[in-house]
């Protein structure tokens, strides 16, 4: 059965750092050759639009009213993407015009939260080319903290591809036992984690995901190298003074529902990973364990979850 069956990009690339529009014109390049390639689905990692922010451990972030930070902050805010004002426009309609699915990890500037702070967001567009959601993280991981904004549970949403049900969660949110939960409980059979790039992040949570779901689990890096630094970008000296050759190695990798490699973590390779997937994997697997179905007890625990978009300001009209 054709639906049963579902083929899926994994776009481990590198972001023209801090570059909005040319980091576009790449991920365009990516959606076009996998959908060439009979692709479905195609993941890119955490924050690859426009970047992750390697500058703050790199340039001691924390201090108080540097100069350098705000520089540099003001420079990544310019190159966010504002959804409302049509920044994702050309990707959906690529997306359209090739009947592809895109996960997409985003630095977000909604203007529903003022318009200027940042937000790590993972996007879903449809083949149809419509954004089904837009999942703001909800905790930012230490120097992330310095930058993004924490974020809510508005876009804590599956969508049907095919056979399957897809969720997605961004890097160590992963490691959140009740946003998975969330996400486990509308059904998810194909769990999307987006990285910065780092096997060292992917090579042991997707595999417990996948066995404590029984689904597939695809893991999504980016990498990052000091050649991937644009000439251009704000107080470069300072950054790669501490910056090491490689700050991101990649890692994407896809486990099966039984917890198994399969594509292992790819490491230092640039370009698309392409896998098909088999729907009754799933269900196999799923007849000895389902943590939402059959081995759950809702009459003892349940998880209430608030998809609530949070705004500081509600006007009544």
């Amino acid at each position: 059965m054709k639906d049963q069956l579902l083929t899926v990009a994994l776009a481990q690339i590198s972001p023209v750092w801090l570059d909005k529009t040319a980091t576009i014109k790449k991920i365009e390049n990516s959606i076009a050759e996998a959908a060439s390639k009979k692709a479905e689905l195609i993941v890119f990692g955490e924050s690859l639009l426009p970047g992750y922010p390697f500058w703050v451990s790199l340039t001691d972030g924390a201090k108080f009213d540097s100069k350098i930070q705000k520089e540099i902050h003001a420079h990544y805010a310019q190159n966010s993407i504002v959804i409302e004002n049509g920044d994702l426009d050309t990707i959906c309609e690529l997306a359209a015009e090739c009947n592809i699915a895109i996960y997409l990890g985003i630095i977000e500037r909604p203007i529903d939260r003022g318009g200027h702070s940042l937000y790590a967001s993972l996007v879903y567009i449809d083949q149809k080319g419509e954004i089904k959601s837009v999942h703001r993280k909800l905790q930012p991981t230490y120097e992330e903290r310095l930058t993004w904004a924490p974020g809510d549970g508005n876009g804590l949403l599956v969508h049907p591809l095919k056979a399957f049900t897809v969720g997605g969660l961004n890097c160590w949110e992963n490691w959140m036992p009740l946003p998975r939960a969330a996400l486990y409980g509308q059904g998810e059979n194909l769990h999307i984690a987006v990285w910065p790039g780092s096997d060292y992040n992917t090579k042991d949570i997707t595999r417990f995901i996948a066995r404590e779901s029984r689904s597939y689990v695809i893991s999504v890096s980016s990498l990052m190298r000091t050649e991937d630094f644009p000439k251009t970008t704000p107080h470069l000296d300072e950054i790669l003074k501490k910056a090491p050759d490689v700050l991101g190695n990649g890692g994407s990798c896809i486990a099966g529902p039984d917890g198994e490699w399969v594509m292992k973590p790819v490491l230092h390779k640039e370009g698309l990973l392409i896998e098909t997937l088999d729907f009754s994997k799933v269900l196999q697997e799923r007849q000895n364990f389902d943590p939402v179905g059959h081995y759950s007890r809702p009459d003892v625990t349940q998880l209430h979850v608030n998809r609530k978009r949070q705004s500081t300001v509600r006007f009544d009209e």
